[in-house]
């Protein structure tokens, strides 16, 4: 994705990306991110291996503060600011 273009096009509005843990390093690397919302669900998935949300992310230093907890049958929402 060239760096700007969903924020040209979106104006004043938020931009908001959907995915997984590849994803969101690569826009961390990039320093595209300054917002996560984790859904967390606590299911035990066997042999899916998984990644790490927080690891491959370069030499980016990034602090993350908690904004918001919200806890729903089955899951906790948990909505993360860049600082």
């Amino acid at each position: 994705m060239r760096e700007g273009v969903a924020r040209d096009t979106a104006g004043d509005k938020d931009v908001s990306l959907a995915g997984g843990a590849d994803l969101v390093q690569q826009f961390i690397r990039a320093g595209w991110l300054d917002e996560l919302l984790l859904h967390i669900v606590p299911v035990v998935l066997t042999g899916a291996g998984g990644r790490r949300l927080f690891d491959n992310v370069g030499d980016k230093q990034v602090e993350w503060r908690k904004t918001q907890a919200l806890d729903a049958p089955g899951a906790t929402h948990i909505r993360l600011r860049a600082h």
